[in-house]
C-alpha cells in the first residue's frame, strides 16, 4: 500500500503543488489548511485530496488533527512542514503579536506538527520529515526579523532532529525556496518584479511552485535515504550557503 503524507498548508502556493505531486508520485496525501474554507475545499474537488483543517500553531488542534487523518487514510509516513504566515514590519515598529504570531506558525508549529508523528515514525523504522524554510531564514531580510529568525530556528531544529531520527530510518531535510511565482508575488507590481527582485535572481526569473514539490518528492522518496540534515537552497543562484 502506498505511503501516506501529510503537507501542512497544502491547499495553496507551494504546498498545493508538493500535495498534488506527491498524489501523482503515488503518495496518499492529506493537505492541511488553516483558514480559506473556499479555496480549500475548490482545491480537493480539483485534486481529490481530502482536506483538513486546523491551525499548526495550536499543539492540541495539531495532535486531534494527524490523528483524524490517520483514522481516515493511515499513519504519516511523510510529514511536509510547509504552512507558514507573515508578519512584516521593521523591527522598531514591531509589536510582540507580530512576532509571536510568526514564530508560533512558522517555527513552533514544525514542533507541534512533528512531535505528534515522531514516535509513530520511530516505531515503524520509517519516516520522512521535510520542512519548507526560506531563503530568509538563511540571509536575514530587513522588515522580517520575525520571519528570518522563524526559518532559522527551522534548519536548526532538522540538523537536531536528523541526528536523532537517524538510526531509526528517519530523514530529516529542510528546502530553502527563493522568490517564488505564488499567487502572493505574483501580486507584486510588475515594475517592482522586473526592477528590483527579479534582477537579484541570476538565472533571471522567479522560481515555479512544481520545482520545489520535485525537491520534496525526492527527498520522501526512497532513493533519498542517505540524505539527511542538509538544506536544499531552491533560489535560482541568489544566495549562496
Amino acid at each position: 500500500m502506498s505511503r501516506v503524507a501529510l503537507v501542512t498548508g497544502g491547499t495553496r502556493g507551494i504546498g498545493a503543488a508538493i500535495s498534488t505531486a506527491l498524489k501523482a508520485a503515488g503518495y496518499r496525501v492529506a493537505a492541511n489548511y488553516a483558514g480559506n474554507d473556499e479555496k480549500a475545499k475548490a482545491f480537493e474537488a480539483e485534486t481529490g485530496i481530502p482536506v483538513f483543517k486546523w491551525d499548526v500553531s495550536d499543539y492540541q488542534a495539531c495532535a486531534s488533527g494527524i490523528a483524524k487523518v490517520e483514522a481516515e487514510i493511515g499513519p504519516v509516513e511523510v510529514l511536509v512542514n510547509n504552512a507558514g504566515i507573515t508578519r512584516d514590519a521593521m523591527f522598531h515598529k514591531m509589536t510582540p503579536e507580530q512576532w509571536n504570531e510568526v514564530i508560533n506558525t512558522n517555527l513552533t508549529g514544525v514542533f507541534n506538527m512533528t512531535h505528534p508523528v515522531w514516535s509513530g515514525m520511530r516505531d515503524r523504522n520509517f519516516g520522512r520529515v521535510i520542512t519548507i524554510s526560506s531563503i530568509n531564514g538563511q540571509k536575514g531580510q530587513m522588515g522580517q526579523a520575525n520571519y528570518s529568525a522563524a526559518k532559522a530556528g527551522d534548519l536548526g531544529i532538522t540538523k537536531a532532529l536528523a541526528q536523532e531520527g537517524a538510526a531509526k530510518g528517519i530523514t530529516v531535510n529542510a528546502v530553502c525556496p527563493g522568490y517564488i511565482g505564488t499567487e502572493m508575488v505574483r501580486a507584486i507590481p510588475e515594475k517592482v518584479l522586473n526592477e528590483r527582485i527579479i534582477p537579484q535572481i541570476p538565472v533571471g526569473r522567479l522560481g515555479e511552485p512544481e520545482e520545489i514539490a520535485r525537491i520534496v518528492v525526492f527527498l520522501a522518496s526512497d532513493d533519498a535515504g542517505f540524505i539527511t540534515g542538509s538544506t536544499i537552497s531552491a533560489n535560482g543562484g541568489q544566495f549562496f550557503v
